[in-house]
């Protein structure tokens, strides 16, 4: 699909510059254009400029979108999601609780269902400007459930609209049926699951959860080189409730990212600093938790690239919205509204190896972009709570809802 969109009143491409992501100083660049004119042939971005400076005949049946002075985002990327699972009547006030009664409800639910429930919150994703999303298993723990939830997610994948990105998640905690077996279950994790996924090509990424309580360094080393071994990139929840080493691990196994960081020590951001795995910090489940927040600031200042996401899920936020979290990200975490922006878009594509293809509005990427009907791109940080987007173009194709 061919498309001219003009008059936009504020375009902010937040440019890569060929590089994976920004880090530092970098991710306050957010490449600025004034009364802009962009594009889009094929799907992805052809020419981007100035009003002005636009030449470039186009053919007589191009559509033609009138921006009105609206103001311009890359898409949402959202790499830490888990949109797949099983709604419980009431959350409990431990996060464990919570998370064994999701499991199970998980487990209960047909497919279907799970598929029905997950269509629907990737809807409201979408019209809140998030175009990018991963989506974990992770509330099956058996195999099972966590195949059906695989197939869910990659069924999505194959039907929406959205970008879905697939992470295997079976070490999200301790099933019922292991937990005096931890062990055990990494090594049903890594010779029969694991294996299974591969064949089928329906995992981009294995993450595990390496904290107290939940999966050992040694444990969650074990698992991340099997998957390696097997094609599948990394990924870790890392130094959420302590500091174990995840984000060491990160570093050693050059995992695509390390994400909640709550209580990363400064061993921890070092090791990220030495490495090329992105932060990402999930700030809407320390507001809903109350335990404190990732020290984002300090990692952005020693030079780790930073991602934002939401890590929707049941049990900790049940909150989707990418500006609300850069809300937070900018009151609580001292994250400068270009910092929460890059953060969310080129970062959040680097967090799931996608930035060479999207995050950014620059010519070849792929075409993904929001309009907001607002005065300028602060004005959606500030003004939290209310969903400003006004037009919608994925893929180079404006979606209508």
């Amino acid at each position: 699909m061919n498309l001219l969109i003009k008059n936009i009143k504020q375009l902010v491409t937040v440019p890569a510059h060929g590089k994976r992501f920004k880090a530092g100083q970098d991710m306050r660049d957010l490449g600025i254009i004034e009364n802009a004119t962009v594009l889009i042939e094929n799907g992805k971005f052809l020419w981007i400029g100035r009003d002005g400076d636009f030449l470039q005949s186009v053919s007589p049946d191009i559509d033609v979108i009138d921006a009105a002075n609206a103001v311009a985002l890359p898409g949402f990327v959202d790499s830490h999601t888990h949109t797949v699972f099983a709604e419980i009547e009431s959350l409990d006030a431990s996060y464990e609780n919570n998370l064994l009664q999701t499991v199970q409800a998980t487990r209960d639910a047909a497919k279907k269902d799970l598929k029905k429930s997950a269509r629907h919150h990737l809807d409201a994703m979408l019209r809140a400007g998030t175009t990018t999303v991963e989506i974990k298993s992770g509330y099956g723990l058996n195999e099972r459930d966590e195949i059906k939830m695989m197939d869910t997610i990659n069924e999505l994948k194959n039907e929406h609209f959205i970008d879905i990105v697939p992470t295997f998640f079976g070490a999200h905690a301790i099933p019922p049926e292991y937990v005096s077996q931890p062990d055990a279950y990494i090594d049903f994790l890594c010779t029969r699951l694991l294996p299974y996924l591969s064949q089928r090509k329906i995992a981009s990424f294995c993450d595990v959860s390496c904290q107290r309580g939940y999966f050992s360094f040694e444990q969650s080393k074990k698992l991340l080189l099997a998957a390696q071994a097997l094609g599948i990139g990394s990924k870790i929840h890392a130094d959420q409730f302590s500091a174990i080493g995840a984000s060491k691990l990160a570093g050693e196994l050059l995992a695509v990212s390390a994400d909640h960081l709550d209580k990363i020590d400064d061993a921890g951001i070092q090791a990220l600093n030495q490495s090329s795995v992105v932060a990402t910090v999930l700030p809407g489940v320390s507001f809903f938790l109350n335990y404190g927040y990732p020290p984002a600031r300090k990692i952005i200042d020693a030079g780790v690239p930073l991602a934002l996401a939401s890590n929707f899920n049941p049990c900790s936020c049940m909150s989707h919205s990418i500006p609300m979290m850069m809300t937070i990200a900018c009151t609580q975490m001292l994250l400068t509204p270009e910092e929460a922006i890059t953060a969310a878009t080129l970062n959040g594509a680097a967090a799931l190896n996608l930035s060479k293809q999207l995050g950014s509005i620059e010519l070849g990427k792929q075409a993904d972009m929001v309009l907001y009907q607002i005065p300028n791109y602060r004005y959606l940080i500030d003004h939290f709570g209310t969903n400003f987007v006004w037009k919608i173009i994925k893929r180079g194709v404006h979606l209508e809802f």
